[in-house]
């Protein structure tokens, strides 16, 4: 089984301190990520969403474990009612007036091979999509 962590990394056309509010910022998050009404950028917040295919839902529950203002924001991540407990780390870089993000996702094994939902393919097309498009997009017509 392969447990390397999954990890996509990008360079986005805005400072540190816009993108750190773009990945902290409930409403702002809403409009490229999910939408995460009690999401505090604080440890011990926890926070809930639901997602998944159209034909099953999944509640997420996740709780902040550390937060480096500007610099780094990791949360816990795991599903209701499922074995398996992974780790979602954002990490920012100043680049002159850009911003590198790196995204880490650890621990995606422990969600086990029983349920092709879970599975690591699924991670990665998600967060490659997250991260890739609906961010950048998001961060890129805000820019206009």
């Amino acid at each position: 089984m392969n447990t390397a962590p999954f990890v996509i990394e990008r360079t986005l056309n805005a400072p540190v301190e816009r993108i750190w509010k773009a990945i902290t910022d409930p409403t702002e998050m809403k409009q490229w990520y999910f939408d995460l009404p009690t999401f505090r950028p604080e440890v011990g917040c926890e926070f809930r969403f639901e997602g998944g295919p159209p034909e099953k839902c999944y509640l997420h529950i996740c709780e902040v474990t550390e937060v480096v203002e500007n610099k780094r924001l990791t949360y816990s991540w795991r599903y209701d009612g499922y074995p398996g407990l992974s780790f979602v780390t954002f990490e920012l870089f100043g680049e002159g007036d850009k911003t590198r993000l790196v995204l880490t996702h650890s621990d995606i094994e422990s969600f086990g091979t029983e349920n092709p939902d879970l599975a690591k393919t699924n991670f990665i097309a998600g967060w490659t999509h997250i991260i890739g498009t609906s961010l950048i997009d998001y961060i890129n017509k805000e820019n206009k």
